[in-house]
């Protein structure tokens, strides 16, 4: 089995999907397959329990560059990114270091003016 680097996305998406239902985003490599990427996240965290995985490859955004004065721009891609949609059947793992507790505002204010 080869070592594989997963890298968790600590993005606005990912924080709903790990909030709501037990979902987490990964970076993976374009070459991984969804075998790899199950045993590297339960090698990387101990007690989970991987129960599915989608994979999703996001292509390259179209860029243009200039190719000198006067002439027509030129135009490439960027890589490709392939990103891992990790549910787990149990277990956590710690993507966003703090978890706030929701307080009541109410409670606060009336805390403030005593």
């Amino acid at each position: 089995m080869k070592l594989l680097v997963v890298t968790p996305r600590a993005t606005e998406k990912a924080y709903r999907l790990v909030t709501g239902q037990n979902t987490y985003v990964f970076n993976v490599p374009l070459s991984a397959n969804k075998n790899e990427i199950k045993a590297a996240v339960e090698a990387e965290n101990k007690g989970v329990k991987v129960a599915s995985i989608k994979t999703v490859v996001q292509n390259g955004k179209a860029v243009r560059f200039s190719r000198g004065k006067n002439r027509n721009p030129g135009s490439t891609t960027r890589q490709n990114s392939k990103k891992a949609y990790v549910t787990l059947s149990e277990g956590k793992i710690k993507v966003f270091d703090t978890e706030e507790p929701k307080e009541d505002k109410k409670a606060a204010k009336k805390e403030e003016k005593k």
